[in-house]
């Protein structure tokens, strides 16, 4: 008995999905392999939007127009608007929101965060509970450290901002227009703007080093 409720309410979701999935396709959405993408009653998109295969759309979802989403990525309470790219890869969380021409890469994960025109998370990062200004770049293994254990606090990165790959941005922190934080860098206070922000230790030589042998 047990065994029948579970294919009945398998059959139940897969004549579901099929269902939004015709509806999607007949507003004109590109659907790539579509019966490899899982959508929520609510999913919106708009025209011109391209879903790669292997993507799950969970509740609150909106897709503005001419957007593409890229194979394997997770988006949730998310709003995009126009000329989004977004994965592949990508994990989007409640309280995302991408303005247009914004990109998000391959293994990010976003959450309650505002990323702003034409800025771009494109590699291997975390960004919480964070504002992202106009034309920003945050470089690969970016992460916002938003949680003390505690609670959670914001992160404001202006516009016109250069974030340089593995570094770690210590919330509540600011960085101000047009600054720059260095590769490798740990910023626990505000950036000025128009300024080079950097924390690295000196690197250390030791000449004619003798590595271990295995015994």
């Amino acid at each position: 008995m047990k065994r029948n409720n579970k294919l009945n309410k398998a059959n139940a979701y897969r004549l579901s999905q099929e269902v939004l999935r015709n509806k999607a396709l007949s507003k004109g959405v590109n659907l790539i392999a579509p019966e490899t993408i899982f959508l929520s009653k609510d999913t919106s998109f708009g025209k011109n939007v391209t879903v790669e295969p292997y993507v799950v759309f969970g509740p609150k979802v909106k897709i503005g127009d001419n957007s593409f989403i890229k194979s394997f990525s997770h988006l949730e309470g998310t709003k995009i608007e126009k000329n989004v790219v977004v994965g592949p890869y990508a994990r989007l969380r409640e309280g995302t929101v991408l303005k247009e021409n914004t990109k998000i890469g391959n293994f990010v994960e976003t959450k309650k965060s505002n990323i702003n025109k034409n800025s771009k998370v494109n590699h291997l990062s975390y960004i919480g509970d964070a504002s992202i200004g106009k034309n920003s770049n945050i470089g690969a293994g970016t992460i916002t450290c938003n949680y003390d254990g505690i609670k959670k606090s914001k992160t404001n990165i202006s516009d016109n901002v250069f974030i340089g790959s593995n570094s770690s941005l210590v919330a509540p922190v600011k960085i101000d227009k047009n600054s720059v934080v260095g590769a490798g860098s740990v910023i626990t206070k505000n950036v000025k703007k128009k300024t080079l922000a950097l924390t690295r230790a000196s690197q250390l030589e030791i000449k004619n080093y003798k590595r271990k042998k295995r015994k």
